[in-house]
């Protein structure tokens, strides 16, 4: 059996403004570096990792350091696990984008299985890559606990995927910052034993 943590990078400033971060490099903040050390201390707790895999950008890829110190790991960015990329809304707020593409992002909200972002990715596009990535890790370790520190939406589809469910789900699925999903891959298959947990965040 496999073990997945699957835990969303800690806060960037652009979590607090809500905007369309994707594939702008975005760095953790004060809070997300205190969210980090203590999803760490809690995985550490709880689990033995053999590996920490991670989006490839920083903020995903400094949660996993943070993480993967003190079990003695390094991390493994993988391409497979990177954001979403939005293509020209990157870096916009909501109000932005409603100015030039208002039916389009009344889709994304409503319909967001239809969406192909201008000049980026659907989610059809990262339910392709991110199912490869679990079917690396779950190949490369078959027996082992796994850490994958990923993004919102990258973690929301994965989900899905993992449950079974339609990418129209997309907004019924929560992911806070450093929130552990536990899953077991066995048998050739998911279960999704616990999502979206932030208790540890809260530890003094």
């Amino acid at each position: 059996m496999t073990r997945i943590i699957l835990t969303r990078h800690g806060q960037t400033d652009w979590n607090r403004e809500e905007r369309f971060r994707g594939r702008t490099d975005v760095a953790l903040n004060e809070t997300g570096f205190v969210q980090a050390e203590l999803t760490g201390r809690c995985i550490q707790s709880r689990w033995n990792p053999a590996a920490v895999y991670t989006s490839p950008m920083s903020r995903a890829v400094k949660t996993g350091e943070i993480i993967a110190a003190p079990l003695g790991l390094k991390v493994h960015p993988l391409h497979n696990l990177n954001d979403m990329n939005y293509g020209e809304w990157q870096g916009l707020t909501a109000d932005q984008v409603r100015e030039q593409w208002g039916d389009l992002l009344n889709t994304w909200y409503h319909a967001p299985q239809l969406v192909q972002f201008p000049g980026g990715e659907s989610l059809v596009d990262v339910l392709a890559r991110t199912s490869k990535a679990l079917q690396d890790i779950t190949q490369q370790h078959p027996s082992a606990d796994v850490v994958i520190v990923g993004h919102d939406n990258v973690n929301r589809v994965m989900l899905l995927f993992m449950l079974g469910l339609p990418l129209s789900r997309y907004w019924h699925l929560v992911q806070k910052n450093c929130a552990i999903n536990l899953i077991e891959f066995v048998d050739n298959d998911f279960v999704v034993v616990s999502m979206n947990e932030t208790g540890h965040l809260a530890a003094p």
